[in-house]
C-alpha cells in the first residue's frame, strides 16, 4: 500500500488519567495474517475476531478474505492497552487503509466503543475521561456508543455523537446520514431517595451533635459501642446532612466511577456512600490489581467511607489506609509504573469494645477475658486511631427513646441548614485554594485560622501538659475546634470550642 497510514484517535486509561493513543492499521503484501502490536492486553489482542466479525455482519470486507498481511499498530508502543473500546478505532483504521470508507479528517475526533459480532457497539469504561480530555487537547468530536452519550454529554463544548452501530458510524463519516450530536448534560445533584435520612435516628443527642461537626468540617469518625446501639444507622443517616455537591465535585466523582466502569447509563448526582464488607481485600479496598483500578476509599472520593465492624478488617487493608487518610490520595506502585487516585473522603467507622461487644456495658456482663478484650482493641493501631478527630462512645438507648413516636419536625432540615452554613463560611475562608473543608488543611493553614484567645491558649496549655497528645492530634484538636466555631458562627476559636473538641478527642481509659 502506497501513501500514508491512516490514523485513528482514541484514548487509554492510566488509572483515572486518559492519554492519546493513534490507532493505525498497514495492509501489506504476503501470506494473510492480522497482528495487533502496541503492547496490547488479551481484551485489545481479541479485538481481532469481534472487529472480523462485526465488518462482515455490516457488509464490509472481513480481514479474514484479505490475502494479505494485515498490522494494527496502537501508538505509543511503550504504554499498555487494556480494555474493549480499541474496538471501533481499529475497525475504522482497517476500513480506512483497505478502501471501504473514504479519507475523512479525522484529526480532531475520538472513538470509542465496543463492538458485538453483529457490529452493534457496546458500552466501555473511561467515557468521560476520554471526553475531559479531549476537551482538554483541542478536540471537538467523539464518537461513542448510545449507552455513554450522557456521561460523555457531561463536558461541556465536545461534540457527543452517539452511535448504536458500526455501520451508523461509517454512514456518517461518509455523510450518508448524520449521527446528531448528544445535548449537554445538565450535572444536577440530586437527592439520594434510598438514603436512611438523620430524622431516623432517635435519641443518641451527644453523638448526633458529633456526627454534625464531623458532617460540617469533613472530619473522621469513630463510632464504638455495644451491638444495636445505632453506630450502622448513625453512619448512613450522615449522608442525608452532607451539602450537596458542586458540579466540579461530580465531575470529579463521575469520573472516578467512569475509569471503573460504574457509570452505566447513569451518573452519580449525589455524595457516594460506600461500605465494604470487613472480608474485603486490601486491592478492592484501595484500589490497584493487574489492571489497576480505582478502590472503595477512591469510589468514596467527596462522600463516605464507612467500615463496619473496623477490627474484623485485614490488617494491611487498614494501616494502608493512613497515607490517603493524611493526603486525600492513593498512590498505587506496580512493576510499570505508579499511578494514583484521588481519595478525598470521610471516614466513618465503627466497632464494638470487645469480641462479645459489652464491655462497659451497664446493662449486658461482658464474658471476655482481659487478654481477648485487648487483643481485639490492638487490632486497631494505635497510628491509625490517631487518625480519627472524633471518637465517640455510643451508649445503650433507653426503653423510653426506643419507644419515642415523635421527634421534632425538621431537625434533619436544620442540620443539614446548620452544615450548609459551616460550609458556606468555609469556602470563602479557602477560596482560591484547593481546599474543601476544615479537614483539609495543614498545620500551618490550622494555626492560622484558629487563633485562640488568652483563655484558650492557657486551656490548650493544659492539655498538652497533662495528656499525650500528638503533634497530629493537637492540629486535628484545632481543625475541630474551628469547625465547632464555624458551626456557632463565630470568627475566633474560643476555649469552650476547644473543649467540646476535646472532648470528641479523646476516649475513656476503661482499663
Amino acid at each position: 500500500m502506497s501513501g500514508p497510514v491512516p490514523k485513528i484517535n482514541t484514548v487509554g486509561l492510566d488509572g483515572i488519567a486518559a492519554e492519546l493513543v493513534e490507532v493505525e492499521a498497514d495492509l501489506n503484501v504476503g501470506l494473510h495474517s492480522f497482528s495487533i502490536v502496541g503492547l496490547a492486553d488479551k481484551a485489545v489482542s481479541e479485538a481481532k475476531e469481534r472487529v472480523n466479525s462485526a465488518l462482515k455482519n455490516s457488509g464490509f470486507k472481513p480481514p479474514t478474505r484479505e490475502n494479505r498481511k494485515i498490522t494494527i499498530n496502537l501508538a505509543p508502543a511503550d504504554i499498555k492497552k487494556a480494555g474493549a473500546h480499541f474496538d471501533l478505532p481499529i475497525a475504522v483504521s482497517y476500513l480506512l487503509a483497505s478502501h471501504q470508507l473514504k479519507t475523512f479528517d479525522g484529526e480532531k475526533i475520538l472513538f470509542m466503543g465496543e463492538l458485538s459480532l453483529d457490529g452493534k457497539l457496546r458500552s466501555v469504561a473511561g467515557v468521560l475521561n476520554a471526553a475531559i480530555f479531549g476537551i482538554q487537547n483541542g478536540f471537538t468530536e467523539i464518537f461513542v456508543p448510545k449507552n455513554n452519550a450522557r456521561e460523555a454529554a457531561m463536558v461541556r463544548g465536545l461534540k457527543v455523537r452517539a452511535a448504536e452501530s458500526l455501520l451508523d458510524v461509517v454512514k456518517h463519516l461518509e455523510n450518508s446520514i448524520e449521527i446528531i450530536p448528544h445535548p449537554e448534560e445538565e450535572l444536577k445533584p440530586k437527592i439520594n431517595s434510598r438514603a436512611v435520612i438523620w430524622d431516623d435516628v432517635k435519641g443518641q443527642e451527644t453523638a448526633k451533635r458529633a456526627m454534625l461537626i464531623a458532617a460540617a468540617g469533613g472530619h473522621h469518625v469513630l463510632l464504638s459501642g455495644p451491638p444495636g446501639t445505632g453506630k450502622t444507622l448513625l453512619a448512613q443517616a450522615f449522608a442525608s446532612i452532607l451539602t450537596t455537591p458542586e458540579r466540579a465535585e461530580l465531575l470529579e466523582i463521575n469520573r472516578i466511577y467512569s475509569a471503573a466502569g460504574l457509570t452505566n447509563q447513569e451518573f452519580i448526582s449525589w455524595r457516594p456512600f460506600r461500605a465494604p464488607h470487613h472480608t474485603a481485600s486490601p486491592v478492592s479496598i484501595l484500589g490497584g490489581g493487574s489492571e489497576p483500578k480505582p478502590g472503595e476509599i477512591s469510589l468514596a472520593h467527596r462522600g463516605v467511607l464507612f467500615l463496619d465492624e473496623l477490627p474484623e478488617f485485614r490488617r494491611d487493608a487498614l494501616e494502608g489506609l493512613r497515607q490517603p487518610l493524611e493526603d486525600g490520595r492513593i498512590r498505587v506502585a506496580r512493576a510499570r509504573g505508579t499511578l494514583e487516585f484521588p481519595a478525598r473522603f470521610t471516614l466513618i467507622a465503627a466497632m464494638n469494645p470487645c469480641p462479645c461487644g459489652y464491655f462497659g456495658d451497664k446493662q449486658k456482663e461482658c464474658r471476655c477475658t482481659a487478654h481477648d478484650i485487648l487483643r481485639y482493641q490492638k487490632k486497631v493501631s494505635g497510628p491509625l486511631l490517631d487518625r480519627f478527630d472524633i471518637q465517640l462512645e455510643i451508649p445503650r438507648l433507653t426503653a423510653e427513646e426506643i419507644r419515642k413516636e415523635e421527634i421534632e419536625n425538621g431537625e434533619a432540615e436544620k442540620a443539614k441548614n446548620k452544615v450548609e452554613g459551616a460550609r458556606t463560611i468555609q469556602r470563602n475562608r479557602f477560596k482560591n485554594t484547593q481546599i474543601f473543608n476544615n479537614a483539609e488543611m495543614s498545620a500551618k493553614e490550622a494555626e492560622r485560622h484558629a487563633k485562640l484567645d488568652q483563655k484558650g491558649e492557657e486551656f490548650l496549655k493544659k492539655i498538652l501538659e497533662n495528656t499525650a497528645l500528638s503533634p497530629r492530634g493537637f492540629y486535628r484538636l484545632l481543625k475541630v475546634a474551628r469547625t465547632i466555631a464555624d458551626l456557632d458562627g463565630e470568627e475566633r476559636v474560643d476555649s469552650k470550642h476547644l473543649a467540646e473538641a476535646f472532648r470528641y478527642r479523646v476516649k475513656e481509659n476503661k482499663y
